[in-house]
């Protein structure tokens, strides 16, 4: 008996075998085998799993890009945002999550808060300056919103402000390629 021949798992011959076990049977000699065939089937599916995933991720950034531009919307009150504090919002539609950051006493800057490497949300560390993406350690530039370390290589969508009667007003969106 080779090793690729058939056996059950109780060593008894097939015809005394449970009606089940004749019904499904387990090759113990080949249980980890895997056909050719099997395989190709699998790598064929994982690949139009990750080109779908591509192709709904190219649309997406399309579609967005065709959007026209929203009106302008209070974020929050300049008293409601201390000197190195953050607040998340949505803009321009609420889909869009955003982060509304002040830098200074009169200093405040807004980006789009989903990294352009792989859209996990970013956190802002003021202190240092930055926004971090924790999914793979991707770093934006707290002024401009341009990657300055990890795999992110565009830059976060700038959210534009306008401060006006003690309030802060999102006024528009520049993607990358308007910037």
């Amino acid at each position: 008996m080779t090793e690729r021949d058939s056996r059950t798992p109780d060593g008894r011959p097939p015809a005394e075998q449970p009606r089940w076990r004749r019904d499904f049977p387990i090759d113990v000699a080949e249980d980890a085998y895997v056909a050719r065939r099997d395989f190709a089937k699998f790598s064929v599916l994982v690949s139009a799993a990750f080109a779908t995933g591509q192709i709904w991720l190219l649309l997406r950034s399309i579609f967005r890009r065709r959007a026209p531009g929203a009106p302008p919307a209070r974020v929050a009150s300049v008293t409601d945002v201390p000197v190195g504090a953050a607040i998340a919002f949505r803009y321009p539609t609420e889909r869009d999550p955003c982060l509304l950051v002040r830098r200074g006493k009169d200093e405040f800057v807004a980006y789009g808060s989903e990294c352009t490497h792989l859209m996990c949300a970013v956190l802002p560390e003021v202190e240092k300056g930055r926004l971090r993406c924790p999914c793979h350690m991707g770093f934006f530039d707290l002024a401009t919103g341009r990657p300055i370390a990890g795999p992110p290589r565009r830059r976060l969508p700038v959210v534009t402000l306008e401060v006006r009667d003690g309030g802060i007003w999102a006024t528009g969106v520049k993607l990358e390629s308007e910037q």
